[in-house]
């Protein structure tokens, strides 16, 4: 017996790093995971199989989070497929990191728009049927750099920062409808993309955490599993650093 038995997740950004390993979590706690993606209709397949080949169920959406029209025909289409949507994870995410005098429009809105308006968009889209079935819970994917800020992320950091804030104000105007919506402030995960920079540097950024270990996207996963379920019933707008005590 699973901890999301019978409940039906969206998670944005599934295809590789932390997203899919959420997706891969979800699926062997027993939920039903709907995942997007933005152009490979052939690696969105795969990943159907990888998920669903022990007897899961998943499906790939083929959406634009940050588009707000795309976000709804999302919901739409998962509640036509699924016919219920009980988590919303907001995963989807980049970086387009520059010191701020060299900073384009262009990076700070694409930041923004994929980062932040992407959560208000599926947000927004899932409350109709979460605030019908009086139960849900949101979780969105923040950073340490939206708490501590970093040189050379402006826009990442305040995008991060603001899903922080808008987590904190849909808690509170949704609680009284026993829907919860909760952050998680990943710090320095080891992924497919560290795993190509220098390992002097990756190991520089390891021996300044207490833990002496950089994260894994299953730690990440593993909270997230925690705020989707009904283990977190009385947890509601927080903010929890997984990040081996970095901002400690």
């Amino acid at each position: 017996m699973g901890l999301l038995d019978g409940k039906v997740a969206i998670i944005t950004g599934a295809s590789r790093g932390i997203g899919k390993a959420i997706a891969e979590t979800f699926i062997a706690q027993g939920a039903t995971v709907a995942f997007t993606y933005l152009s490979s209709d052939e690696k969105a397949k795969a990943l159907e199989v990888e998920l669903t080949q022990n007897g899961g169920t998943a499906k790939g959406f083929k959406s634009n989070a940050s588009d707000f029209d795309a976000a709804q025909k999302l919901a739409d289409d998962v509640l036509e497929t699924f016919g219920k949507i009980d988590i919303l994870v907001n995963n989807a995410g980049i970086t387009q990191d520059n010191l701020l005098m060299r900073m384009t429009e262009q990076q700070w809105d694409d930041v923004m728009n994929t980062n932040l308006k992407s959560a208000f968009n599926l947000t927004k889209a899932v409350l109709r049927p979460m605030l019908k079935a009086r139960k849900g819970s949101i979780i969105n994917m923040s950073s340490v750099v939206g708490v501590s800020g970093n040189a050379g992320q402006a826009n990442y950091s305040a995008s991060k920062a603001g899903m922080i804030g808008f987590t904190k104000s849909i808690a509170q105007e949704l609680g009284s409808r026993d829907i919860r919506c909760n952050a998680i402030a990943p710090g320095f995960i080891e992924t497919e993309m560290t795993a190509a920079l220098d390992p002097a540097v990756v190991q520089g950024w390891r021996d300044n955490i207490p833990m002496k270990r950089g994260g894994t996207p299953e730690d990440v996963a593993n909270v997230t599993v925690f705020l989707a379920s009904d283990l977190s019933a009385y947890v509601t707008g927080q903010t929890i650093n997984v990040c081996g005590g970095m901002l400690t």
